[in-house]
């Protein structure tokens, strides 16, 4: 089955190569595979010892500046315990890993994005079930809601690492002050806000879906935001497993409620021009417009910071912000659009083990966000260790019990609707076609 990389999960990190971690190093050795496991500041350690000049490999799809990020954020860890990680980041990950697994030539640990992808590797006996230590691990610090995505057949098999937060809309707090408006709190505030923008003369959305061969997939999160807010979280795990037919009419509904903004001539495509220029926007450029007065609204994920050119102030009182993509129905309670990726095991060795198992630690997951841009939805992350506000926000929203959190349902899906027929038939819907023959050819397709 092929499987596009969706570029959500790979960005270039600009500015935060000069953090370093706060806590110390383990020793003064620089020779790997040598630790220092006595040295005081290794303590925490304690439990992954005895595993000193093994090699351990991780295969994934971040690269570049996030790549250098990661490698700091174990950096400790392996000063530590001697454990060597080799890391590799492919742009083409989400179609390698197969190849490679299928060849033979898995890596002992990779962080795989696609729950649909575990399942697979998992139904065809490809994955290690997680060691005990692992597992408990897991299941003292990550939410059942996300440790049901990494489980198949009732076997946990993939370990939740980092997430993002999908259900925002991304503003120009300078803006709103200078003209006024306040951040909606429900969608008919948000129709509202819309509909007094539009009559100034401005677009108050911008919007695009182009991303190369993964072209349609912010149209996707729009419809999974909105099903989640129209028909709650049943409806929507019904609609993932395909015990609902794709084109059933709660999602017809949820399409043409989204539709409302995204084929609404009077809303878009402000700063782009009208709706159908949304399919030829590249989705990085296309919130920039919020920061030049071009349009008011951008729908986007928490990564979407990372888009906005250097010297943009991306917080409450700044030049760009966002807030939570508000409710339809309240009796459907707080619901969060998400996604992240899990730490998956094709090999059981000692050494493996004892990575993943320290992947899901407190240690780790504060090691990483201490450096910046990255946050998680395990619990033992301190908030105090979060920097930017914007995944401050994420976070709180991620550790708000009262939310209903759902994975990105595109992820979900087996890929050849997922990352298939849903993507191209939202480019097909942008471009005009109508909801029940793009809805009836994407049901057709699932086989």
């Amino acid at each position: 089955m092929a499987v596009f990389a969706r570029p959500r999960q790979a960005f270039v990190i600009a500015g935060v190569l000069g953090l370093a971690l706060s806590a110390s190093a383990c020793g003064t050795g620089d020779d790997k595979g040598s630790s220092n496991a006595d040295a005081p500041e290794c303590a925490a350690y304690d439990k992954y010892q005895g595993n000193d000049g093994k090699k351990v490999s991780i295969y994934a799809s971040i690269r570049d500046a996030e790549a250098d990020l990661l490698e700091q954020s174990w950096e400790q860890f392996t000063k530590c315990t001697g454990i060597e990680i080799d890391y590799e980041g492919n742009a083409e990950f989400e179609a390698q890993l197969p190849v490679r697994v299928d060849g033979g030539n898995a890596p002992d640990l990779a962080f795989v994005p696609q729950p649909g992808l575990v399942k697979r590797f998992a139904d065809a006996g490809k994955l290690k079930s997680l060691g005990a230590d692992t597992k408990a691990m897991a299941e003292q610090n990550l939410p059942a809601d996300w440790l049901k995505y990494g489980t198949v057949d009732g076997n946990l098999y993939g370990v939740p690492l980092g997430a993002n937060v999908k259900s925002f809309v991304w503003y120009s707090p300078k803006l709103f002050k200078e003209k006024g408006w306040t951040v909606p709190t429900t969608w008919d505030e948000l129709i509202k806000l819309s509909d007094t923008i539009a009559a100034t003369g401005m677009k108050p959305w911008c919007a695009g879906i182009e991303s190369g061969d993964a072209t349609g997939w912010p149209a996707t999160d729009w419809i999974e935001d909105v099903l989640l807010r129209t028909q709650g979280p049943e409806v929507y795990d019904q609609w993932t497993t395909h015990s609902i037919p794709f084109n059933d009419p709660k999602i017809a509904d949820a399409v043409d409620r989204a539709g409302s903004i995204l084929k609404n001539e009077k809303y878009m495509n402000g700063g782009f021009g009208g709706v159908k220029s949304i399919g030829t926007t590249a989705f990085g450029e296309a919130g920039l417009p919020i920061t030049t007065g071009k349009c008011a609204l951008h729908r986007q994920a928490s990564f979407y910071a990372n888009q906005f050119p250097d010297g943009t102030k991306v917080a409450e009182d700044g030049d760009a912000f966002a807030f939570y993509f508000p409710a339809i129905d309240p009796a459907k309670g707080k619901p969060v659009l998400g996604a992240g990726e899990f730490v998956v095991a094709y090999a059981d060795r000692p050494e493996v083990q004892a990575v993943q198992t320290y992947l899901a630690s407190g240690e780790y997951v504060n090691s990483r966000a201490k450096l910046g841009n990255w946050v998680t939805a395990n619990n033992k992350l301190d908030i105090a260790n979060v920097a930017s506000p914007i995944d401050k926000l994420s976070v709180e929203i991620l550790q708000d019990k009262s939310g209903v959190f759902r994975f990105d349902g595109s992820d979900l899906m087996p890929a050849a609707v997922g990352a298939g027929t849903f993507w191209k038939g939202m480019v097909e819907w942008i471009n005009g076609k109508d909801t029940a023959s793009v809805l009836q050819g994407i049901e057709s397709s699932w086989k």
